[in-house]
């Protein structure tokens, strides 16, 4: 919104006065003096002539190493949620499911462009997986190629073999439970899956059901 618009509907002020807010430096969007042609988002804090347009909202990034057993849901009535595992007041949302089975890094933002362009295949994600036999070489190259599962063809990944029952694997899509589902597909088990990397965050050494508040440059 140009901020001439924001200080009329907010200020209830003609569109003369709003200019000349502007023209005597009276207007701040955050800590800048606005000028004519700035633009407003709806996070940005806005006062003019010592009076409150709008608020704002601050934006905060959280790692958090989910441990296995905890929902991904905010719903306090569903048992062992992150709702109640987070003590934080501000509300927020979780970037990228893990289910209950699985460990790692969740990414936990009120952020909601963040969160749509880590969601984007633009992003990669990171895991390590252990599986209940032996890996075979033609498994690993049917996980790297792509398999059908909910109906369609997984994308072609990155997989690497770490031991005789472990391999990472590097994903930009994300179906349910698409790593459980193509070792299923393909004669295996999941027993251990763990999410390693978001983005251009690593999870590193933080602790099993611990937080951090992380930079938006840590992670795009």
């Amino acid at each position: 919104m140009k901020i001439q618009h924001l200080i009329v509907k907010r200020l209830c002020v003609s569109y003369e006065t709003a200019q000349a807010y502007i023209k005597n430096q009276q207007v701040k969007i955050d800590d800048d003096i606005a000028i004519e042609t700035s633009m407003v988002e709806k996070h940005q804090r806005v006062v003019c002539d010592g009076k409150i347009a709008q608020e704002g909202i601050k934006f905060f990034y959280l790692a958090y190493h989910k441990p296995r057993g905890i929902e991904c849901t905010l719903n306090p009535n569903i048992h062992n949620n992150l709702y109640h595992e987070i003590q934080i007041t501000e509300k927020y949302f979780p970037i990228g499911r893990l289910d209950k089975e699985s460990e790692g890094l969740l990414i936990l933002t009120n952020d909601g462009k963040t969160y749509n362009k880590l969601l984007s295949e633009e992003y990669s994600k990171e895991y390590e997986v252990e599986v209940n036999q032996e890996i075979t070489s033609e498994m690993i190259e049917a996980l790297s190629s792509g398999i059908s599962i909910l109906g369609k063809m997984t994308q072609s990944c990155e997989v690497n073999q770490t031991s005789e029952t472990t391999f990472k694997i590097t994903l930009r899509e994300g179906m349910n439970r698409q790593i459980r589902r193509m070792c299923y597909k393909l004669g295996y088990e999941v027993i251990r899956l763990r999410r390693t990397r978001f983005g251009n965050y690593q999870l590193g050494d933080l602790a099993i059901g611990k937080y951090l508040s992380i930079d938006r440059s840590q992670l795009v």
